[in-house]
């Protein structure tokens, strides 16, 4: 018989930063991030963000479904 070998998992802590670290200057808070109230032609793009989504979540499926049909007839 062949020796026990010994299996584990091993991981290293989490390296703690207090606060947002060294680059507390370069930190942009959130709130000033999105001023989407400001934002030029807003219902513009929040229209072409959302048709964009809808058709990605549509198409793609569909796609999926030609290409595997396809494939299975030969």
């Amino acid at each position: 018989m062949c020796a026990s070998a010994s299996r584990g998992f091993h991981a290293t802590g989490v390296k703690r930063m207090g606060g947002h670290g060294n680059d507390a200057e370069y930190y942009l808070h959130a709130k000033h991030m999105y001023n989407l109230h400001r934002m030029k032609h807003q219902k513009l793009t929040a229209w072409t963000s959302v048709l964009g989504a809808v058709s990605i979540g549509v198409g793609v499926p569909v796609y999926a479904v030609i290409f595997q049909q396809k494939k299975a007839s030969g």
